[in-house]
């Protein structure tokens, strides 16, 4: 068994890679920023700065600064960063769901086509791009204190680093290249599953890969005063486990009556979907990738670790597998 802030530990470091790390960021007016792929002299008070990824980029908007001991003479000391990491969720569990969906975010603008956007700048941390995580997703939110994870050797899967920060908003992808929560019609319908073909393809996802990301919805809820919508997908907002799909396959959804944007609860009125979460199970082929997860979740936890792992690496090129554990 394993604490929530292994999994957010693991995730944060499972982005795509480390750019530079500045010890006291805030203090210093020139920095010694080191890269994995190079050492930089920055004389810009640490405009770089810091991130180690896409998720520790949006560190940025909880006050992290990387610890002095991150650098050495070898470079960055991953493990070190991790440390800290799991500290900042220790210290307070509701940053712990909130990296991973930060991550998410700064890694789903790519387009393989224009071959821009996703981690490779680190371009989460310009307020352009970090806004956008509050308006156009569900905020995270872990609130107990020791729920315990189920049993993973995540630290035998990858971490790659040596991503370079981007130098300016410049790099700051056009608004509108994330998921949306409904797409068309008020509901779920057809053109909720268009939606997300037509984002998660741009990206260079199938089908059981838009299903296996689909499941971190596993973690956190949804505030009304980020996106609007409101409450949790399942009773375990801080476990990363399959429930969401088995709750998703063997509910009965119905539209919540509110003045809030549509969307569906559960006949207890504790939970909730999205209409891009209900169309996963009135589209054929989503639906059988659902199935299949909510029966088997080492299934699902292998599919998960290879989609999420595709898709934090998306912009980024030169990276190198690193020791993190």
């Amino acid at each position: 068994m394993m604490l929530l802030s292994k999994l957010s530990t693991y995730l944060a470091l499972f982005s795509a890679g480390t750019a530079a790390f500045a010890p006291s960021l805030p203090t210093r007016a020139t920095s010694l920023l080191y890269a994995q792929n190079g050492q930089d002299l920055i004389d810009d008070g640490g405009r770089r700065a810091f991130l180690s990824s896409s998720v520790i980029t949006a560190l940025v908007g909880v006050g992290y600064t990387p610890a002095a001991h991150a650098l050495g003479k070898k470079g960055v000391d991953y493990k070190a960063v991790a440390g800290d990491i799991a500290s900042i969720i220790k210290e307070d569990k509701n940053k712990g769901p909130t990296l991973v969906r930060l991550a998410w975010h700064s890694s789903g603008t790519y387009d393989k086509m224009s071959k821009d956007g996703g981690s490779g700048g680190g371009t989460i941390r310009f307020k352009e791009e970090f806004c956008r995580a509050g308006r156009n997703c569900c905020a995270l939110d872990g609130r107990r204190e020791e729920e315990l994870l189920p049993s993973k050797n995540w630290e035998d899967l990858p971490f790659h680093g040596g991503r370079v920060d981007a130098l300016d908003p410049s790099a700051v992808t056009p608004d509108g290249r994330l998921p949306g929560a409904d797409s068309g019609p008020p509901g779920a319908d057809p053109s909720d599953a268009a939606h997300l073909r037509t984002i998660f393809n741009r990206m260079g996802f199938n089908d059981q890969e838009i299903v296996a990301l689909s499941g971190a919805h596993a973690l956190g809820r949804c505030h009304t005063t980020a996106s609007g919508y409101d409450g949790p997908w399942t009773p375990t907002p801080t476990m990363f486990n399959n429930l969401y799909f088995s709750l998703l396959d063997s509910v009965k959804w119905t539209p919540r009556d509110w003045k809030g944007p549509f969307q569906y609860e559960d006949e207890g009125k504790t939970l909730m979907m999205l209409p891009t979460d209900l169309v996963l199970i009135q589209d054929d082929e989503f639906k059988k990738y659902v199935s299949v997860y909510a029966k088997d979740q080492a299934k699902f936890f292998a599919d998960f670790s290879k989609a999420f792992n595709k898709l934090e690496e998306l912009g980024t090129k030169g990276l190198k597998s690193t020791t993190w554990a």
